[in-house]
């Protein structure tokens, strides 16, 4: 992982947003590890961010990395838009710490980055994280059928929710 110094440093309610660092990704790993985590994130998935292009954050909570969030932005002036995802830790679940990270980055990229729509696309089984982006205003697009290979070469679907800018929830 590149460290990319250029990108700011978020703070939320709760956490802060930095650029991944290299000295981050043993704990990312481990993150990934977690049964909770691993059931939606796969290691191989993460071992590719560089290729996808995306901008990576470590999600800290009281000065320790607790996960990742990270976004790719479609810049086609016609088209502009982004799209969000993220992985916490287990220990961290339940404490309003994915809601903030969320919250964060998604107010940066209106107000900074000036995107007017964003996207995520969670299995349609992830009820947690579904919640959790519902709350902060997102809405179903529909099912991507078939989306995204699991182990096994089987295929699960998800769910395409949007935001728009003048829907987010900033609480």
């Amino acid at each position: 992982m590149d460290e990319d110094l250029t990108q700011p440093t978020l703070r939320g309610r709760l956490v802060v947003l930095r650029p991944v660092r290299a000295d981050d990704l043993p704990v990312l790993h481990d993150i990934l590890e977690e049964p909770e985590v691993a059931e939606w994130w796969r290691r191989t998935e993460w071992e590719r961010v560089d290729e996808l292009g995306a901008v990576t954050f470590a999600v800290e909570l009281e000065g320790r990395v607790v996960g990742c969030i990270q976004y790719t932005e479609q810049t086609d002036p016609d088209y502009r838009s982004a799209a969000v995802d993220i992985f916490v830790s287990a220990a961290a679940h339940g404490r309003g710490v994915g809601s903030d990270a969320m919250r964060t980055l998604i107010a940066w990229l209106i107000d900074a980055r000036g995107h007017h729509r964003l996207t995520v696309d969670p299995a349609t089984a992830n009820a947690r994280a579904i919640h959790v982006y519902r709350r902060l205003g997102f809405r179903p697009v529909g099912v991507l059928r078939r989306y995204e290979r699991v182990e096994g070469d089987r295929y699960r679907d998800a769910l395409l929710l949007d935001l728009l800018a003048e829907e987010f929830v900033r609480e």
